[in-house]
């Protein structure tokens, strides 16, 4: 089934990373519901032996992937390098708006106030 899927390459790993994280607490989320409508959490199997639900060894997976995905995403500091990569595409955004500005020749205030404006615009949008 894998294989017939057309899988793109990961090109931003820490957004991938989050969006994982997401998903992984939904999962839980969704398992915990489940468990939750449970009024046993064991049944006698066909041999009369007490078996557990697959409902909680289930929610109990989900909690382990849980905490190792938020646990990696506490060790590598992603949040901070979101933010610096974002930051970072700022000033490439800003400088081109500048460059752009100044082949057109706007110059001395003009210049400041629009470069203030685009400023002021991506951080309105950085959310």
């Amino acid at each position: 089934m894998l294989a017939e899927l057309d899988v793109a390459p990961v090109t931003d790993p820490l957004h991938a990373l989050l969006e994982l994280a997401g998903q992984t607490l939904a999962w839980q989320s969704a398992t915990a519901e489940l468990v939750n409508r449970l009024e046993n959490i064991r049944y006698a199997g066909s041999n009369g032996a007490e078996q557990l639900r697959a409902e909680i060894a289930l929610y109990e997976r989900a909690m382990d992937r849980a905490s190792s995905v938020l646990s990696s995403i506490a060790r590598l500091n992603i949040e901070e390098r979101v933010a610096r990569v974002t930051e970072r595409q700022a000033e490439v955004v800003t400088g081109a708006v500048v460059a752009g500005l100044t082949a057109a020749g706007v110059t001395g205030e003009q210049l400041v106030v629009a470069q203030r404006a685009a400023a002021q615009h991506l951080r309105e949008h950085a959310g």
